[in-house]
């Protein structure tokens, strides 16, 4: 029996979903670490902060352990525990409706 089989498509489209947000968001993080730290363009953290409310909280978090990244930056090492908590709400209430 797959895994995959234990979900109707909405759920699975909401998990790929889930997947690619998080995906898009560490990868995001990294290339900003890599322009500070060539002093180019950088992304802004209000776009960081969107793709946390977009559901990426996760890869930034993951992001900011494994770049060491904005990890003195309050609205980060606050804000994006707290957005984390939001998703995984919203994320249980999506489901719930999606079955």
């Amino acid at each position: 029996m797959s895994l995959i089989s234990n979900f109707n498509n909405k759920e699975v489209i909401f998990l790929i979903y889930l997947i690619i947000i998080n995906l898009a968001s560490f990868l995001v993080f990294g290339l900003d670490k890599k322009k500070a730290q060539v002093g180019h363009w950088r992304i802004s953290e209000r776009a960081l902060l969107i793709l946390g409310f977009l559901g990426g909280s996760i890869g930034i978090l993951i992001g900011m352990v494994v770049f060491k990244h904005k990890l003195s930056k309050e609205k980060f090492y606050i804000g994006i525990p707290l957005i984390y908590i939001l998703n995984k709400i919203l994320g249980v209430f999506i489901l719930n409706r999606i079955r």
